[in-house]
């Protein structure tokens, strides 16, 4: 279903009583009682979760998996999958320049790549009554997950050209995955770069924001929005390249102080945030998630353009009991 987007987005912004728009997505296992390897493994499986998800929860929008490996995996990198985690990359793919040099593009649809696309065509066309946001990852964050993420920030200094070839190579085929995600029906992508929220300002102006700028150039539309999400401790030093990407909106993690970046953000650009997804969804209670929530808001709210949010993609074993609890909690302040 095409929405005008950009409206979607000022109304939301703009909105006196706004809903929350955690990412949310995983813990739908646990609502169909099946494991990670079995949600990543099936479109309808997916489109199944999103659905049951959106029936359970006033969200702004429903929002598909963060899953970073589905794009390392296609261009050849190993994943370790848990039944109860999100799947990780193991080891690299690249070492060297002319290993980078050598490193084929993969066609979108290869690997997994081809099922969580048919899952968005499935979930946009049985969610009709919000947008339908697609999750991929950024393409420094891809970048250094072939390199090794541990290595990734050495390279930039060591191996600049080697890691501006990969760049080059993860940003073609990241705009065509998003392309593929927008002709299947999706309002949308949250592009994740968290591995960027580790770099200094140089070289997160080098490395990331100009290759995101090309993807939000190439994709974004009146239909369909980027949404920038960036969980990293750094993000508020590096605010200035992440907003000269263009995208839509800002999604930040609980690694930062909402408050103080909201004092560096446009009023008229909406920022999410930032309820920690590990230490309240997973680990936390009702009534801990209650009074984080709370606190943001309160923190948060008197910028209109801020909504809530969780940090980053809610682990797939949180308990639904909070999950609950943080959206009575969102209800909560604003019947107060």
């Amino acid at each position: 279903m095409k929405r005008d987007m950009k409206k979607w987005l000022c109304d939301l912004r703009d909105a006196p009583v706004k809903k929350a728009l955690p990412v949310l997505s995983f813990p739908s296992i646990q609502l169909m009682g099946i494991s990670v390897r079995e949600l990543i493994s099936d479109s309808e499986t997916q489109a199944q979760g999103m659905k049951l998800v959106a029936d359970r929860t006033d969200a702004a929008a429903s929002v598909s998996m963060m899953d970073l490996s589905v794009e390392a995996e296609c261009f050849g990198s190993q994943i370790h999958v848990e039944d109860g985690e999100v799947p990780t990359v193991v080891g690299s793919v690249v070492s060297s320049e002319a290993e980078a040099e050598a490193l084929p593009v993969p066609p979108v649809g290869a690997g997994r790549t081809g099922i969580y696309i048919e899952a968005i065509r499935k979930a946009a066309e049985r969610i009709e009554d919000r947008p339908v946001f697609a999750g991929v990852i950024g393409p420094f964050s891809l970048a250094g997950r072939l390199m090794d993420v541990t290595e990734a920030m050495i390279y930039c200094y060591e191996e600049p050209d080697m890691v501006h070839i990969l760049l080059r190579k993860a940003t073609e085929f990241l705009i065509r995955y998003c392309e593929a995600y927008r002709e299947a029906g999706a309002s949308g992508v949250v592009i994740a770069e968290p591995l960027a929220g580790l770099l200094s300002p140089a070289l997160a102006e080098e490395f990331s924001g100009p290759y995101v700028k090309q993807i939000v150039d190439a994709v974004q539309d009146e239909s369909f929005l980027v949404i920038y999400h960036n969980c990293g401790n750094t993000t508020i030093q590096t605010i200035g390249s992440i907003l000269a990407t263009g995208a839509a909106a800002y999604h930040f993690g609980n690694a930062i102080d909402m408050a103080e970046m909201l004092k560096l953000i446009p009023e008229d650009t909406v920022v999410m945030g930032n309820i920690d997804p590990a230490g309240e969804f997973k680990n936390g209670t009702p009534e801990s998630i209650r009074a984080a929530t709370l606190g943001v808001m309160k923190a948060c709210c008197g910028h209109k353009n801020f909504v809530i949010s969780s940090g980053c993609d809610i682990p797939p074993l949180s308990r639904w009991e909070n999950i609950d609890a943080f959206f009575a909690a969102v209800e909560e302040f604003y019947r107060s």
